[in-house]
Formats: C-alpha cells, sequence, structure tokens
C-alpha cells in the first residue's frame, strides 16, 4: 500500500449496503461489480456485529486483493485494521483524520466526506488522501443526507478542491456524464450498481459513459 494519488483509479468507487443487496450473497454482487469494473470498493455497515462485519470485511478484502482495487472501510478503524484494508473512510462525526492516521499508520489511505467549502479546507489541511464531495443528488440510500447541491455546487465545491476528489449522491447512467464533466476524479455509487440485477453489466455501462480522461 503506498499513499499516492497516481495508485488509485478513483473513477467508479463502489459503497456496498446490505439494505441494496438484500439476499443475495454479498461477496457474489461485489465480484460481479468488480468484474465490470468497478475502480475502488468501500464496506459499509452500520448495524451488524463487529464479528460479522469483521469476517463480511475480510471476505471481501481478499477479492479486491484478487482485482487489485483499493478496499476502504467506512468508519471502523478497528475493522479495516483487522482486516488489513488500504484505508477508510470518515464523515464529518467521525474520528478525527490526525487521530485516524495516528492509528492507521502512513500508508493506508484516509477519506472524508465533506459538504462545504469549510470541511474541504479543514480535510485538506489534515493531510486527507482524497474526499467525497455530498451529495449532488437526494438518494435513497442515505434519506438523513443534507440538501443536495446539484451540478452547480459541485463545481463551486470543485474550485475549491486541491487533492483526489469523487462526488457521491443519487448519480447514475443519466447523469455520470454531467458529474464527470464537473472535474471530479470519479463517482460513488450504491444503487447504480449493486441495487441492479446483472451488478457487472451496470458497472460496465457506467464506465462506458464516463468521458474519456485527457492525457497526463
Amino acid at each position: 500500500m503506498v499513499r499516492s494519488e497516481k495508485a488509485v483509479d478513483w473513477s467508479l468507487y463502489v459503497i456496498t449496503d446490505a439494505q441494496v443487496i438484500g439476499a443475495r450473497s454479498l461477496v457474489d454482487v461485489v465480484e460481479s461489480a468488480l468484474r465490470g469494473g468497478a475502480t475502488v470498493l468501500q464496506y459499509r455497515e452500520k448495524k451488524k456485529s463487529t464479528r460479522i462485519m469483521v469476517e463480511e470485511a475480510a471476505a471481501l478484502a481478499a477479492l479486491c486483493r484478487r482485482y487489485r482495487v483499493p478496499f476502504f472501510i467506512n468508519d471502523r478503524i478497528d475493522v479495516a485494521l483487522a482486516v488489513d484494508a488500504d484505508g477508510v473512510h470518515l464523515g464529518q462525526d467521525d474520528m478525527p483524520v490526525p487521530v485516524a492516521r495516528r492509528l492507521l499508520g502512513p500508508r493506508r489511505l484516509i477519506g472524508v466526506t465533506v459538504h462545504n467549502p469549510q470541511e474541504i479546507y479543514k480535510a485538506q489541511q489534515d493531510e486527507a488522501d482524497y474526499i467525497s464531495l455530498a451529495p449532488v443528488f437526494a438518494t435513497p440510500t442515505k434519506p438523513d443526507h443534507q440538501t443536495p447541491m446539484g451540478l452547480d455546487g459541485l463545481k463551486r465545491l470543485m474550485a475549491c478542491v486541491r487533492c483526489p476528489a469523487v462526488a457521491i449522491g443519487g448519480i447514475n447512467a443519466e447523469n455520470i456524464g454531467q458529474v464527470m464533466q464537473a472535474g471530479v476524479n470519479g463517482v460513488c455509487v450504491v444503487s447504480a450498481v449493486l441495487g441492479q440485477n446483472d451488478p457487472e453489466q451496470a458497472a460496465r455501462t457506467l464506465r462506458t459513459l464516463m468521458p474519456p480522461k485527457s492525457a497526463s
């Protein structure tokens, strides 16, 4: 694991959700998404026991290693350490980035969800490795989210960004092209991939709808 922007393709960042996956196998659904072109995976679970979370996360970590895709844990630093994940993703009410860094060490990546310029500046000052800009549009997978910023709001926030940034919130095949044109490094999705009958095809479709990356 290396803390390097160049080491991660942020294009299609897929986040798990037990309600979206339903009775299907978590591993099977995630592997289907990885086959389709998911470039990052985050395990997000709020309700299960720590033991079950570690078991599920360990299975997903092994899967991501096989597909050479970075694997993040939402919030739970203990789970990330237990399964040797590539990093964690933190919300505004979670552990501060400097404390998380002290626990995780220098190699693992830390992401932070941000909603406004002040939170962007703070995350960058704390040397977060990447940020997620939320929410672009309304989304049923997180009904308690803040007011959606829309495309114009996303563009305004991107003017403050100096690190890798992904957009999250209601992103799907209809709007992914416009979202990417706002200048983000990638998009975070839940239902647009894992909520579909064929996650592999859904992921592949989203990848094809992204504008081609300019040569560096």
